[in-house]
């Protein structure tokens, strides 16, 4: 594992810790297995997005904390310059990059997200709901039974507690924004 998983693992670790909970009442409170949540707990595997998210919630906590160990400040505005977004490296198939990752106590989470045509995602599904928008090459976007083409200017807005994943099309990476509603 790369160091960045190893610091959320152990900042994962402290903050159960620290509420003094069990790894089996964290595990059920955030909807995965015991042995599952020891994996990511002790930097066994990649966390999922969806999975810092339940974790940060259930602590109540922001999920910069997590990634970064510091606490976003901004309250009011947070303007991130192109290309300076905290890098969110959580699977091989997809770049996030978190795009308001200063901003405290956020209630939307904003993602540019690159596709990588070589690697084929999971389904995953989280609460809330998301929204999608195309900006660069050809993408698939697979919710539940259904599957939506989309090109630069196209977007798409669904319930995530849907299985879903999105997919670069024709050998090039893809480009899109997601907002996550937490």
């Amino acid at each position: 594992m790369n160091e960045k998983v190893k610091d959320i693992a152990v900042r994962i670790k402290g903050l159960r810790l620290l509420a003094g909970e069990s790894e089996k009442t964290v595990a059920d409170a955030i909807g995965i297995n015991v042995d599952e949540y020891l994996k990511y707990e002790n930097a066994e595997d990649d966390i999922p997005v969806s999975i810092l998210y339940e974790i940060a919630e259930y602590y109540k906590v922001d999920m910069t904390e997590i990634l970064t160990g510091t606490s976003p400040k901004l309250h009011d505005i947070s303007f991130v310059k192109k290309g300076e977004g905290l890098k969110v490296e959580r699977f091989d198939q997809y770049k996030f990059e978190s795009l308001a990752y200063k901003y405290s106590n956020r209630k939307i989470e904003p993602l540019l997200v690159e596709l990588d045509p070589e690697n084929s995602p999971e389904l995953v599904s989280h609460k809330g709901q998301e929204f999608n928008y195309c900006l660069e090459g050809k993408m698939q976007v697979i919710i539940g039974k259904e599957s939506f083409i989309m090109e630069p200017g196209d977007s798409l807005y669904f319930n995530s507690t849907l299985p879903h994943k999105q997919l670069a099309l024709d050998g090039k990476p893809a480009k899109f924004v997601t907002i996550i509603l937490l």
